[in-house]
């Protein structure tokens, strides 16, 4: 999805765009967006109190994306965030990048760092509402989404732990458990060659990938036995960058990869969960990839998408940095070749008694 043309001409409106922003009503933080001309380049936020040294990287982050000019929103007391305020403030002039505005928001009232008349900027701050406003009837209207504060936003990709789910992942386990110990038996007689039946196992599952994208961007969702099936499928890493490979700006990645990481059972969560970063870090939503890659590492502390993507995240990297560098899918079967049968050795790891017995 392309973030919408938010019109931002008063405080009130800055204040009303700015839980679409970041995803969530924010709380003791800091919120800095950056733009280059009229549009926004991206957001930022920042919890308070800041630790010593951390807002230094922000200029080096702003200067990346080209950006011009930021304004600047703080949420919490003036002692929390006026220092927090000047600071920063301070960093941007002296990366010469223009600060349009500098606010303080708290009880539904804001106060304006930039503005020195007590007629428009009162001591006791200015009433605001951003429910009603003209800048988020046009946010929701164009699919952006303001929980209500940050632990809404964690919640979100949360196990849903819904006992009809772990069953039909209980059926779609046995039944590929049939079908590998099948292959195996076969291999084992010279009847059958793995590595072809790798290739179409692939191949069903690049397919299944596909449809499902297709699914979630008509509003549809996965029935309980086909999000397990691709929940597995994932665990091939060839089927897993090809959905990564085709993440864009359409809101069925970032739909569909949520819904699987809130579905699928936590020992098979973790390529869903980094596909979900990947699709929010890829939109600017940075608050839900860090969330997502909180799930996909305690699904698997040793998931190098999501230790690749952390990596990013923490250094703060532009998501085009890696997004340019992704191949294609047809660059991948270039740079994998054909596919062979260790291919399925992940997938083989989670079907096994000691990973699946949880499940029960």
């Amino acid at each position: 999805m392309t973030t919408p043309k938010l019109v931002l001409s008063t405080p009130a409106d800055i204040l009303s765009a700015v839980p679409y922003l970041v995803g969530f009503h924010p709380a003791d933080s800091l919120v800095v967006t950056g733009s280059t001309g009229p549009e926004v380049r991206l957001t930022t936020r920042w919890d308070l109190p800041a630790d010593p040294g951390e807002l230094d990287r922000l200029v080096p982050l702003l200067r990346r994306e080209a950006v011009t000019s930021a304004f600047l929103v703080g949420y919490g007391p003036g002692a929390l965030v006026t220092p927090v305020v000047d600071e920063v403030t301070r960093l941007l002039r002296a990366g010469d990048i223009r600060v349009t505005e500098s606010l303080r928001a708290e009880g539904g009232r804001y106060w304006s760092y930039s503005c020195g008349s007590a007629t428009c900027c009162p001591a006791e701050g200015t009433p605001y509402d951003t429910g009603g406003s003209r800048v988020a009837a046009t946010a929701v209207m164009h699919g952006l989404v303001a929980l209500p504060d940050r632990g809404s936003l964690r919640r979100s990709v949360q196990p849903s732990g819904e006992t009809r789910m772990r069953q039909a992942t209980l059926r779609v386990v046995a039944a590929l458990r049939s079908r590998l110990a099948a292959l195996d038996a076969a291999a084992s007689e010279a009847a059958t060659d793995l590595d072809e039946e790798a290739a179409r196992f692939v191949g069903e599952a690049l397919s299944r990938v596909r449809t499902a994208i297709e699914l979630y961007d008509s509003g549809g969702r996965l029935g309980d036995e086909e999000a397990a099936r691709l929940g597995l499928d994932l665990a091939v890493i060839r089927v897993r960058d090809e959905a990564w490979a085709l993440i864009d700006d359409r809101d069925a990645h970032l739909a569909l990869w949520r819904d699987l990481t809130r579905r699928l059972e936590p020992g098979h969560a973790a390529p869903a969960a980094s596909l979900l970063a990947a699709a929010a870090w890829q939109r600017g939503e940075c608050a839900l990839a860090g969330m997502a890659l909180e799930r996909a590492l305690a699904a698997d502390p040793g998931y190098s998408m999501a230790l690749l993507l952390r990596q990013a995240l923490t250094h703060m990297m532009s998501p085009a940095m890696l997004r340019d560098r992704m191949p294609t899918p047809a660059e991948l079967d270039d740079e994998m070749g054909a596919p062979r049968a260790v291919w399925l050795t992940p997938l083989r790891a989670l079907l096994t008694p000691a990973q699946t017995g949880s499940l029960s």
